[in-house]
């Protein structure tokens, strides 16, 4: 992150074996960006970590605390604009159905599973849930991105 322009950044082991998070003062997006463009340039920097994941905001593993986030960031989908949930969960039992019809009456769009114009991301880890509302290329794969080298 020094590179990116965050000397202060921070990173974490979590609960999960081989997953790490990472606290920057950059935005997220941005830093996914860089990131790819460094993989461009520099590809064998990247021996370690296989894909980076945006997080714009962390709250409790709660089904309100997550819509009340999504419906902050949901200006991010314009209007006539497509989207998608996409959740990913670790060490919780927290009902993905639940999850996405608390987020789908928030955002006033049209949904598309196959072409969204944004991605509404929920990575919850255990009591922790991370949210992002990005676009479709908003996720590095590294091995993915690799292969198009």
């Amino acid at each position: 992150m020094a590179e990116l322009g965050d000397r202060s950044a921070e990173t974490s082991y979590t609960p999960v074996s081989g997953l790490t998070v990472a606290k920057t003062s950059l935005d997220p997006l941005r830093v996914v960006r860089n990131l790819r463009y460094t993989l461009k340039d520099k590809p064998w920097e990247f021996r370690y970590v296989l894909k980076v994941k945006p997080v714009q905001r962390v709250v409790p593993t709660e089904i309100e605390a997550i819509g009340n986030a999504v419906s902050e960031k949901s200006g991010a989908i314009k209007d006539g604009e497509t989207f998608r949930v996409s959740i990913e969960k670790r060490r919780s039992d927290v009902s993905s159905k639940e999850v996405i019809d608390a987020i789908a009456t928030k955002i006033p769009r049209k949904v598309d599973l196959r072409d969204p114009g944004k991605i509404v991301l929920i990575e919850i880890i255990g009591k922790v849930a991370g949210i992002a509302v990005i676009p479709p290329d908003g996720i590095l794969g590294i091995e993915k991105e690799k292969r198009t080298l």
